[in-house]
């Protein structure tokens, strides 16, 4: 409990701090959803992904509802699978992406190794990145520590990650920094909408 509201203190402090020091430090997020792949999923928890699904759409319908950038991201491994004309390629149609949505294909667990996600994330301008997915234990934290390696501002949603087993998935999230659904709903709408 004092962690997370340690967390909330430091979430607000950073939105205060960015609000007051000018626009070059204005928070500029974007929500990266990781490899929510037909062909991963099976291989989660039970218990993590029911809610887990319902905080990665409700993440994404926040940042919809804040004109953000949605990126999201497709693994297949060069040697076996999934093919990205396969089923097992797709995300789920219960995850309301778009294809609008800006879409980053990766074959290496970091969604910014050999990809163009930090270009993207520097064309529009984002500081600030919040990742949900899968897997905790793989993608998303060789996600999010590439983020931490190019500066971002990088952020776990909690309980919209995802692994093979929940006491891993707690670990992640207790390494990392991460907010919960809530947090980052409350950070989000003190940033003024485009």
């Amino acid at each position: 409990m004092k962690k997370i509201i340690l967390l909330v203190l430091v979430g607000l402090s950073y939105f205060v701090n960015a609000q007051n020091s000018g626009p070059a430090n204005k928070m500029k997020p974007a929500l990266i959803i990781i490899d929510i792949q037909n062909e991963y999923i099976p291989k989660m928890s039970e218990q993590e992904k029911k809610y887990a699904f319902q905080v990665i759409n409700g993440s994404i319908w926040t940042f919809r509802q804040h004109n953000l950038p949605i990126i999201r991201v497709y693994h297949s491994d060069l040697n076996w699978s999934p093919a990205e004309s396969s089923e097992g390629f797709k995300y789920p149609s219960s995850v309301i992406i778009k294809d609008s949505d800006i879409m980053v294909h990766k074959h290496y667990p970091s969604a910014f190794t050999k990809t163009d996600l930090d270009k993207i994330l520097k064309e529009i301008n984002c500081n600030t990145i919040y990742l949900c997915g899968l897997s905790a234990t793989a993608c998303v934290l060789a996600t999010y520590f590439g983020g931490v390696d190019r500066g971002y501002n990088t952020f776990l949603i909690r309980d919209g990650i995802m692994s093979h087993d929940p006491h891993y998935t707690n670990v992640i999230n207790d390494i990392c920094n991460s907010v919960s659904f809530e947090t980052m709903r409350l950070i989000l709408s003190n940033i003024p909408v485009n």
